[in-house]
């Protein structure tokens, strides 16, 4: 699953294009390359890429503005390239709908298995059916959620945070678990990322995101969904 699906690479050095294109041909994927963020919105506008692996670091439309544009448009999966050091891209980018990130210098090993991971949870079969708590209305199969009758605005992401957790009501999930869960791999140490979508997720359900009545933290342990 996930084989000659067409991933978009952007990154302005050409030697990190060649060799992360290099692992994703070899596990059977069509690539597409842009050098800057006005390049890749070409691309995106006449191609069908199915997952963007993009550098936060881009001359011109950076990485962050180009992600921004791309959530404005679609739920395309969007795999972030970040310095080691620059925590706050992470944490902006995942807040403007980027689906993971992965560290520079990588393992393009590593950035080939979350590609895999990505679009093997994007391509997958999910349960059908509504998921109802009081007002918030979960529909599976067409990916959306109501909540009073008036529909929210989620990324693919968030949408797969929240029916994992409504699916499982009352039971506590650590972020390890959420990362394995929802993520599809393990990340014994960074798991900031499920931080980040757990509070972009109470700024569109709850009422008041500051005193969740819906999801919960555990301190110490993880997180849980109330009904």
């Amino acid at each position: 699953m996930g084989s000659m699906s067409t991933v978009l690479v952007v990154d302005d050095e050409p030697i990190v294009r060649e060799i992360v294109c290099g692992y994703l041909q070899r596990d059977g994927h069509k690539t597409l390359e842009a050098s800057d963020g006005e390049a890749a919105r070409d691309l995106l506008e006449g191609g069908d890429p199915q997952l963007v692996v993009l550098d936060v670091m881009l001359p011109g439309i950076d990485g962050l503005e180009l992600c921004r544009w791309i959530r404005a448009r679609s739920n395309l999966p969007i795999i972030l390239l970040t310095a080691r050091g620059d925590e706050s891209d992470r944490i902006v980018g995942l807040e403007l709908g980027a689906d993971d990130y992965v560290t520079k210098p990588f393992s393009p090993r590593e950035l080939a298995a979350r590609v895999r991971t990505v679009l093997r949870r994007v391509e997958a079969p999910r349960p059908v059916g509504d998921v109802v708590h009081g007002e918030l209305r979960i529909d599976s199969e067409a990916r959306e959620v109501l909540k009073a009758g008036e529909a929210l605005e989620l990324t693919a992401r968030e949408f797969d945070l929240l029916l994992f957790l409504a699916r499982h009501p009352r039971r506590v999930f650590s972020r390890e678990h959420l990362m394995e869960s929802v993520w599809g791999y393990q990340a014994a140490f960074d798991t900031g990322t499920v931080t980040v979508h757990i509070r972009r997720l109470r700024e569109k359900i709850e009422d008041d995101p500051s005193h969740p009545a819906h999801i919960e933290t555990v301190w110490g342990v993880g997180y849980r969904f109330r009904p």
